[in-house]
């Protein structure tokens, strides 16, 4: 890869990689068969600074900059997507809003404790009636004197089954334009009016707790508001702007870990007497995985560089999530392929990697919105 890294961002990558291998891919295929959440994963997590990497240092956090985020989200899916999307979630779509947006007092109420551990973060912006086009969302939040009472309800959120702190996104002002009257808000889980449905049994990334989440004259006081009111709609899209490099990382990672297991499994295995490497119509799947990887971290790497250095990336983020979502379901295929019959089986990660690629192609923003957004772009 000709995106050099820093000595930092290779200390990064190699820690969190020999965390991946250590404790993570020895759970991952549990809590994928169970549907259960790691939580018994994330103090060590958080001690290896994986929950404050979005969060400022002089507010708690490691401040290790997009590219050294990316990286490490990239080392977890390579291992298990469902520890990275927890990751992602938590950092890219709670934790950056509230450093980004929130006041002084916001800052020290919450960033602290989520980039310790001691908080999960969650994003509320999913609605049933209102997912790509998110600004038809119908969640009320109407002032009641010195405080703001919160109705309706949010699906698929990411964290929503253990997190402590939510941000949520409602209209405040009825007669706006639709992306106008929207604001966001800092929910606490404790609060009166908050209620966590079942957790959804998914597909893929099964060890992710991705549940419903209502409120029902959920009181909040003025001070919940996060940025300016009528500003939600804009936080939001700015959120999903970066977390769209998240997930490119996760697909990254995902297919990596299928590649990886692609490779080992031809050296090792026999067929006509020599090992299926040998064999061309092996070498040119390994070779066209090979290159949509190496493809899938320079754009990775690029937007997230381009964010670090403030400089406009939005555009560069799409384009890596677009390339980098079906190129994992694309190389966790052709891993299956290579493996055969017992890569359709359990007994090996490609099949829970082609299950866990899936969802890239679709949360934060389908493969259609990133067409759509790089489009306009270029024809403007």
């Amino acid at each position: 890869m000709s995106f050099e890294l820093t000595d930092e961002q290779l200390i990064t990558r190699d820690a969190v990689r020999q965390f991946a291998d250590s404790t993570v891919a020895p759970i991952a295929a549990e809590i994928d068969r169970d549907h259960r959440a790691p939580l018994e994963n994330l103090p060590a997590m958080a001690e290896l600074g994986l929950l404050g990497m979005t969060v400022p240092e002089e507010l708690g956090g490691s401040g290790s900059g997009t590219v050294s985020y990316v990286i490490a989200v990239e080392e977890l899916a390579r291992r298990c997507a469902s520890h990275a999307v927890i990751v992602e979630a938590h950092s890219s779509l709670c934790c950056w809003p509230i450093v980004a947006f929130g006041n002084p007092e916001q800052h020290q109420a919450y960033l602290p404790d989520l980039a310790g551990g001691a908080k999960i973060g969650a994003f509320c912006l999913t609605e049933p009636g209102a997912g790509t086009d998110a600004a038809s969302l119908t969640s009320s939040a109407r002032r009641d004197g010195d405080q703001w009472v919160l109705n309706g309800q949010k699906v698929f959120i990411t964290n929503g089954g253990f997190a402590d702190v939510f941000v949520v996104f409602a209209r405040t002002d009825p007669e706006a334009p639709s992306a106008k009257g929207i604001s966001a808000f800092i929910v606490d889980r404790q609060t009166a009016g908050l209620t966590v449905g079942d957790p959804e049994r998914k597909l893929g990334i099964r060890g992710s707790s991705t549940t419903p989440v209502s409120f029902s004259d959920l009181r909040l006081p003025a001070t919940s508001l996060l940025g300016r009111e009528g500003q939600g709609f804009a936080i939001a899209m700015r959120t999903l702007d970066g977390g769209r490099t998240g997930i490119a990382a996760q697909a990254l990672g995902i297919a990596q870990g299928a590649y990886e297991t692609a490779v080992a499994y031809a050296k090792e295995r026999i067929q006509f007497g020599r090992p299926i490497a040998n064999l061309q119509a092996i070498q040119w799947m390994i070779a066209d995985m090979a290159t949509d990887l190496e493809a899938g971290r320079l754009l990775c790497y690029q937007a997230a560089d381009l964010e670090e250095r403030h400089l406009d990336f939005a555009i560069q983020a799409s384009m890596a999530k677009l390339f980098c979502a079906p190129m994992s379901v694309r190389v966790a295929s052709s891993a299956i392929q290579v493996l055969g019959g017992v890569g359709y089986t359990e007994s090996y990660p490609v099949e829970r990697a082609y299950r866990d690629a899936k969802i890239t192609e679709i949360y934060e923003g389908t493969n259609e919105v990133q067409r759509l957004v790089i489009s306009k772009s270029q024809l403007r």
